[in-house]
């Protein structure tokens, strides 16, 4: 459970560094200029913008929030893309373009595997929340069952005292 928590918290900072150890990168192992161009326009935004909008399809889902944890689809996606992300951040000619592919097909399968498990949790619940007698919200085990429908009317007359 450790783990997922970890990832859990490392969505965001990962928003942030994953960009910054690409631009690192390019300084450290002497990328060049059109790298450079590359980093700068092009991988810093969409490694940004990407892991923001994965990370908030993450947290949309009820029981990430929950137990502020991922799913292991989950770790087992974000460690795939970032471990590629990172390998980018290396600018070694020889395997850098087969890399950027399959860093940019692991990122689209990584949403729509994220937009499958939204969904796939957003199906199925027709929860009932229900409230104690101090207004603290719960879900119970059960949906609650409704009474059954009878199609039997009784009247109830009521009698009236006699007067005096």
């Amino acid at each position: 459970m450790w783990v997922r928590r970890a990832f859990y918290g490392w969505l965001i900072p990962s928003a942030f560094l994953l960009p910054l150890w690409l631009l690192v990168g390019w300084g450290v192992f002497n990328a060049g200029g059109w790298a450079f161009v590359w980093v700068l326009f092009l991988a810093i935004p969409s490694v940004l913008i990407g892991q923001l909008i994965l990370t908030l399809l993450v947290r949309a889902r009820g029981t990430v929030r929950a137990h502020r944890a991922v799913s292991w689809w989950d770790v087992a996606g974000f460690t795939v893309w970032h471990l590629l992300t990172i390998s980018l951040g290396f600018f070694n000619q020889a395997w850098w373009a087969p890399v950027m592919v399959l860093t940019i097909f692991v990122a689209v399968g990584l949403f729509w595997l994220e937009l499958w498990q939204l969904w796939r949790e957003a199906r199925g619940s027709a929860a009932v929340v229900l409230r104690t007698a101090e207004g603290v919200g719960y879900i119970p085990a059960e949906p609650p069952r409704s009474a059954p429908v009878s199609d039997d009317v009784f009247v109830i007359a009521e009698k009236q005292p006699p007067t005096i």
